[in-house]
């Protein structure tokens, strides 16, 4: 490979995943691929500190025989591989050869290739498949008799210790809480009395696809995100059914699982665009799942690309509701000084920082946003094998939260937020954006 030249200058684009072609899982192929782009990102090292996966890469080149890429042993290109978690950062921020650059780096779906790949030789392992299996869990986790004993035992160092040996799930990782009286059961007989009232872009109505996470771990997201959006006279349905968006499977390189959750999730959320309702959900993730993974897994299925269409961050949704002069600014309450971790997977939506934004409209209410990954991933810090390393990469994030003395942190993701939690160690609380924002509204 030559010396990297000129980056593009054109907005970057992403070709569609071509998962079901055969050659896609053909592993002389991957490897030859591997080989190329890994040679691509040596000669570059801008993504040096953005996640484990480069440094893992860059190491076994330096310490390689001729100190390039063809001294580096094909087995350890898996090593590279396990450290990606598809944040998508290095596609969005720091690549200067992604498409339509000639030389086509796309290195997240590279590595989910390769871990599809890995997946159809190997599967995924108990504990893997496990941790992937959101909504199974959610469901058993949540029996009332048995959500007590499950949230006993993550709070108990020795069971963790010995969930650690066994199960190999990290005993210094914050394990998220479950509740029996799930979201789904809080809003079983909630009737929107609202009325909607359509802007330019917005239609005014939303249905609420609840999530994973959201339904069994913090119910309390959505029914902050009710409370918010029927204050500004946004109607709010709950979706009438769902399962996982998919996106621990698709970390995972389970693409026909990936497939299922498809199924059982588009057609219902494709049937409440088409009556008339826009789309929301509380995790970064999930809306990016819907956004940009599915519709490149699907490009031509018409309900996909209907539900990426009218799927939104919930605070993108109040700012161009604000934009429609829509919003209701009757703030009650001032802020502060809040720490505001920027997550990933809301930042490769291209949306800009509107949760941001929308406090900013808070009077006396100053924000601190910090643009680094947490490195949770939803799975990645939970795993032994990774949680110290997740923790390193989520310091950058915890140091500029003790600096700014603030009086909360937050971030759009959960999961992140009880990552900062866990680096600070010193008893405080992550509280989410809906939740501030209620608090703001006092309602």
């Amino acid at each position: 490979m030559s010396a990297p030249t000129e980056g593009s200058l054109e907005a970057p684009t992403r070709h569609p995943l071509d998962w079901k072609n055969a050659q896609f899982y053909d592993k002389d192929a991957l490897f030859l691929e591997l080989e190329r782009i890994f040679d691509i990102c040596h000669g570059c090292r801008r993504c040096v500190s953005l996640c484990h996966a480069f440094p893992t890469l860059f190491d076994l080149v330096d310490e390689s025989d001729t100190m390039e890429v063809d001294g580096v042993a094909k087995d350890d290109y898996w090593k590279v591989v396990e450290h990606c978690y598809l944040c998508d950062l290095c596609y969005l921020t720091k690549c200067p050869y992604v498409p339509p650059h000639e030389w086509n780096v796309d290195f997240p779906h590279l590595m989910l290739r390769a871990k599809a790949v890995q997946f159809k030789q190997n599967g995924a392992g108990f504990r893997n498949t496990l941790l992937a299996s959101t909504d199974t869990v959610g469901k058993l986790a949540g029996i009332p008799v048995v959500v007590q004993v499950v949230n006993a035992v993550n709070r108990s160092k020795p069971l963790r210790r010995l969930l650690e040996n066994t199960l190999g799930v990290s005993a210094e990782a914050v394990l998220p809480e479950y509740h029996s009286d799930t979201l789904r059961k809080r809003l079983a007989d909630h009737v929107s009395t609202q009325k909607a009232e359509a802007g330019e872009k917005t239609r005014g109505k939303v249905a609420l696809f609840a999530t994973c996470y959201g339904n069994y771990n913090e119910p309390q997201l959505g029914e902050d995100l009710l409370a918010v959006f029927e204050h500004n006279g946004i109607p709010v349905t709950l979706a009438e059914k769902e399962q996982c968006c998919g996106m621990p499977r698709l970390e995972l390189g389970d693409l026909d699982a990936v497939e299922i959750a498809k199924e059982a999730n588009i057609p219902h959320l494709a049937k409440l665009v088409e009556e008339g309702w826009d789309l929301v959900a509380p995790v970064p993730s999930c809306v990016l799942m819907f956004k940009q993974e599915l519709p490149l897994m699907f490009p031509h299925d018409e309900q996909v690309q209907k539900v990426k269409a009218a799927v939104y961050d919930p605070f993108e949704y109040l700012m161009l509701r604000h934009k429609e002069g829509k919003l209701k600014t009757d703030f009650r309450q001032p802020l502060g000084k809040i720490a505001y971790h920027v997550a990933c997977h809301q930042r490769v939506q291209k949306i800009g920082m509107k949760t941001r934004e929308v406090f900013k409209l808070v009077p006396d209410t100053e924000v601190l946003p910090i643009e680094r990954c947490s490195g949770h991933d939803g799975t990645y810090a939970v795993k032994k094998e990774f949680h110290a390393i997740s923790m390193k990469i989520a310091r950058a994030v915890v140091n500029k939260v003790k600096q700014g003395q603030v009086d909360h942190y937050a971030s759009d993701c959960p999961m992140a937020g009880h990552q900062i939690e866990n680096g600070l160690n010193d008893g405080s609380k992550p509280q989410h954006p809906l939740t501030l924002l209620r608090k703001a509204y006092g309602i």
